[in-house]
């Protein structure tokens, strides 16, 4: 199935589309479904027919426009954040809203926003919901923009080179593409990529203490 995306992909608008599904899933809301790791990945092992599907040109050509899309997805994604972030703050609080859970989150984008914007790249679902989040809770700007360039950069650069490269010393060495298992790739790479995510989703939680109840309750 994904073989055929990317077949698709190249034929009917090569690197045009590539460039939209980046920027959609590290910039809209509706983008977090959409496999960007498996995606890259593939794109990297077909690397020469999209190359020639747009010009023909260079690789490190490709590399830098989709990691402009993902720096330019970010910054959708924060800006949106921001401003809808005045309107959060002074929603009134109810059994799904607590203020409180925004000043934490705002505590911790001061404390770890930098890996937290560079390291999301690499994680499905939160790499979409990240900039929107550090713009909610006024990340300073300058450092939300160097942080998202670094890491867009590390993410395109690994994913698409990974592709490309494991591509090239498969096919001289063992004869074979592996344009042929995109699907088993794929696979791996999500499984990969999710596990951790939700391993720290359902078991990474600590119950709370006897002690922090009553704080909580005071809140």
């Amino acid at each position: 199935m994904l073989n055929n995306l990317i077949d698709w992909i190249i034929e009917n608008g090569g690197l045009f589309i590539l460039l939209f599904v980046v920027f959609a899933e590290t910039g809209l809301f509706v983008g977090f479904f959409l496999p960007g790791d498996s995606l890259l990945f593939a794109a990297g092992i077909k690397m020469a027919k999209l190359s020639e599907s747009f010009y023909g040109v260079h690789y490190s050509v490709i590399l830098v426009m989709v990691a402009f899309a993902s720096v330019l997805g970010n910054l959708v994604g924060y800006w949106f954040g921001y401003k809808t972030g005045p309107l959060i703050y002074e929603r009134k609080e109810s059994w799904l809203f607590r203020k409180k859970h925004l000043m934490r989150a705002q505590e911790f984008y001061e404390r770890n926003g930098k890996a937290t914007i560079f390291l999301a790249k690499f994680l499905p679902i939160i790499r979409t919901f990240a900039p929107i989040v550090a713009g909610i809770v006024k990340m300073e700007r300058p450092t939300f923009i160097l942080y998202n360039i670094l890491g867009s950069l590390a993410w395109v650069s690994s994913m698409m080179l990974g592709g490309y490269y494991l591509e090239t010393w498969v096919n001289n060495r063992f004869h074979f593409s592996l344009a042929k298992h995109i699907e088993l790739i794929a696979i791996g790479i999500i499984l990969i990529t999710t596990l951790p995510v939700l391993y720290k989703i359902f078991f990474g939680q600590k119950p709370e203490t006897d002690q922090s109840i009553p704080h909580d309750k005071q809140a």
